[in-house]
């Protein structure tokens, strides 16, 4: 008699386990489409040197930015995310169409950009200071003293300016 088991007699234990996981997978959030994804179909119906910024306005809409120092430069942008554990949203794919027009207006060239042309930027931590704005526990304690007018009174205009009429 053999003592090794058969491959074909999973234990329950096993398989319970096992049903439990993939059945996670029911549950998972869709994932989302931000920005304006523009299709294909439609990118194929605009032709350089014919179509009009109003043609592409009509047939993808309007755009979502556009460049900032051109205003010949029209930037769909695009994205579709899902969520991750703890609500953090992770990023499946990422797209920007870029349409350019000539000074007439007319589509003079179309290219598409995804996450492989994206270009990394490291963000600086550190904070600009701005002088004036740290105060000591001193002044954050005693900082409203003589700033609020006792009940009748009638306020001060500051120095130099209009007085504060009554009402």
């Amino acid at each position: 008699m053999s003592t090794a088991r058969s491959s074909a007699h999973l234990p329950p234990a096993l398989l319970l386990a096992t049903l439990l996981v993939a059945g996670c997978s029911i549950f998972a959030a869709p994932s989302q489409l931000r920005g304006n994804k523009v299709d294909a179909d439609q990118l194929k119906e605009l032709v350089p040197g014919t179509s009009t910024k109003a043609d592409v306005t009509a047939l993808i809409g309007s755009p979502t930015a556009r460049a900032t120092f051109d205003e010949n430069t029209w930037l769909y942008v695009s994205e579709v995310t899902h969520t991750r554990i703890a609500r953090v949203q992770g990023i499946e794919s990422q797209e920007v169409v870029k349409l350019t027009f000539n000074d007439q207006g007319v589509l003079k060239d179309v290219k598409r950009l995804d996450q492989d042309d994206g270009i990394p930027v490291a963000m600086v931590s550190r904070t600009t200071p701005s002088p004036g704005t740290e105060a000591s526990f001193f002044q954050q304690l005693f900082g409203n003293i003589g700033r609020f007018n006792a009940f009748g009174q009638q306020p001060q205009a500051p120095s130099g300016g209009a007085p504060i009429p009554a009402y």
